[in-house]
């Protein structure tokens, strides 16, 4: 099984989202598309997996500038070429695959990363936050993923917990929960273990 960590937002909390589901389903991780030099995340989700069975495979795209991929890829003087991002030969396991910034972002200037998780047949795992703007933020992904008739695991909820934004995420969308991470002073081995286990008892 093939599933697609995509956010309501750059920061969401894909990669922490994308190391758990790692550990609780003993699953490998690809990032086909990185922006950024400065953190890796192929390397923070690495370094939080605490199992022998995950695999890790290479971005297809590694660009340096922190910006959406079709900025970088401009600034580097290339276009993003989806036929050139090929899903990695992991002998049939169940991969995590995480986006680049929000469900929209721009890949070029036809495609958006969500376009990635139809092309992989990926189920969506959406990582959804509470800030002013959330709900509105969370539903309009929400709408657009079941217009393009993808289909939707379940939501992750990360971060300070507001109960409203949460119930009325919940109630108009008719997507459970999966998870919520609270906010940790430290993420560890440790913290990844203790979400991968409750996410694994709401699966």
């Amino acid at each position: 099984m093939r599933y697609f960590v995509t956010g309501i937002n750059t920061g969401s909390g894909k990669t922490i989202v994308s190391a758990i589901l790692c550990h609780a389903l003993q699953a490998d991780y690809w990032k086909p598309i990185q922006t950024g030099t400065e953190e890796r995340d192929l390397e923070t989700v690495k370094s939080l997996v605490n199992n022998d069975h995950c695999l890790f495979y290479e971005e297809a795209y590694w660009l340096n500038e922190p910006a959406s991929p079709h900025q970088a890829a401009a600034m580097q003087g290339i276009t993003i070429d989806i036929n050139q991002i090929q899903l990695p030969d992991n002998d049939g396991n169940d991969l995590i695959i995480e986006g680049a910034g929000g469900a929209l972002v721009p890949l070029n200037n036809e495609l958006v990363i969500i376009d990635l998780a139809e092309r992989f047949d990926a189920e969506i795992i959406l990582v959804s936050n509470f800030y002013l703007g959330s709900i509105n933020h969370t539903l309009l992904t929400i709408n657009e993923l079941k217009n393009r008739g993808l289909k939707i695991k379940g939501i992750i909820f990360n971060g300070p917990l507001n109960l409203y934004s949460r119930d009325i995420i919940l109630q108009k969308s008719g997507l459970p929960e999966l998870l919520y991470i609270a906010p940790e002073e430290q993420i560890s081995q440790e913290t990844i273990t203790k979400y991968a286990i409750q996410l694994f008892q709401n699966w």
